[in-house]
């Protein structure tokens, strides 16, 4: 069973006790938005069978981004603003093994100007058969609150999800996982800082162009399948891993991924991991690149039930690709370093919605991690 660390490891209750730094820049191109990440973990050992782990993010966000509006006349390029905000987050999880059970208990805060998120969860895995499948089950969810520009006070915003998956040994080389989970949201659900566009007639054949806030629906249920193989090549120390999710919601969305990686093992230090994913999916139901060809009356006061409309590309038809390299170096019994760099590109492809509204970025990642 050893040739099985080349590939992704199975759940496991234990880690290395180690604390970690990680410094990420997601930036989009023509100075749209630029995201840095900086994140500190602790891992540690608790008892014979427990283990707790302690994470704390920093983001800092700013950049341009589509507000939602259409390009004006004889333009191409969509409607942008500014935007900077920071974010900070904290996780914390604490896992114990009762002989082939372990259960895992973790709680989250994340607290920006106009956000504030609260989270928990709890996971089990089963093994059995000789620890040769794993079973899994978990339920978590969050209670958010968010300030948006037409109430005095923050919105309410929940959401629960629950899933149930195995991982099943194959032979000493391979192993498979396939995950079932569903989850809704309900509350506040529209992004506040996003505008749709009608010409509304204020006097016979005198249309004016006016911007209201999206409104999306107050509930938003959603289910996934994801199945994933990882196999290892023990001959060429490299290892497989691919993936397939597909994904359906109450929008009308249904969403496909396809992830394939390369574990490479170069001399006894270095680790390289070539990736590519894949992802298409179909446009919410009411998604519209501007209200002039629809019958809609929209509201000023988005109130959570109808008429829908939103136009965020986030919701429209869109395919994404990526390609990355990340690097791995043991240096030594107690210190690994890595890099990585990611390509990403996102396309529409409704045939309306202008290409300026999809970004195409790049993702350099830096770690460092000391192990006792």
């Amino acid at each position: 069973m050893s040739a099985l660390a080349l590939s992704i490891p199975r759940p496991s209750a234990r880690a290395e006790d180690s604390i970690a730094y990680k410094y990420e820049n997601y930036r989009e191109e023509d100075n749209r938005i630029s995201v840095i990440t900086q994140t500190g973990s602790a891992d540690q050992d608790v008892g014979a069978y427990g283990h707790l782990r302690l994470t704390g993010t920093i983001d800092a966000v700013a950049g341009a981004t589509p507000t939602g509006r259409p390009a004006p006349p004889g333009s191409d390029q969509v409607v942008l603003t500014e935007i900077h905000t920071r974010r900070k987050a904290w996780s914390g999880d604490f896992s114990e093994q009762y002989k082939n059970v372990n259960v895992d208990a973790g709680f989250a805060e994340s607290r920006e100007s106009d956000y504030v998120s609260l989270g928990w969860s709890v996971n089990t895995l089963v093994d059995f058969n000789e620890k040769n499948t794993t079973l899994r089950a978990g339920l978590a969810g969050t209670n958010d609150r968010v300030e948006v520009f037409f109430e005095p006070a923050y919105l309410p915003k929940h959401t629960n999800d629950a899933i149930i998956g195995i991982t099943q040994v194959l032979d000493p080389l391979t192993f498979v996982t396939v995950n079932l989970s569903a989850g809704e949201s309900s509350g506040y659900l529209a992004e506040p800082h996003k505008f749709v566009e009608k010409a509304i007639e204020v006097i016979q054949n005198i249309f004016l162009e006016e911007s209201f806030g999206e409104n999306s629906p107050n509930r938003r249920g959603r289910e996934s399948l994801y199945l994933a193989v990882n196999h290892a090549f023990p001959k060429v120390r490299g290892a497989l891993e691919a993936s397939y999710r597909i994904y359906s919601d109450t929008y009308g969305i249904t969403a496909s991924t396809l992830e394939a990686a390369w574990i490479q093992h170069v001399g006894g230090k270095l680790i390289l991991e070539p990736s590519v994913r894949l992802y298409r999916q179909t446009a919410a139901r009411f998604y519209y690149y501007n209200l002039d060809s629809t019958t809609i009356i929209p509201i000023h006061v988005p109130q959570g039930s109808g008429p829908y409309y939103t136009s965020d590309f986030r919701l429209s038809a869109e395919d994404s690709a990526s390609v990355g390299l990340k690097a791995t170096w043991r240096a030594s019994e107690h210190f690994s370093f890595d890099a990585a760099y990611e390509r990403y590109a996102l396309r529409g492809r409704d045939g309306v919605t202008p290409q300026s509204a999809y970004p195409t970025a790049g993702i350099s990642t830096l770690g460092v991690r000391f192990i006792w």
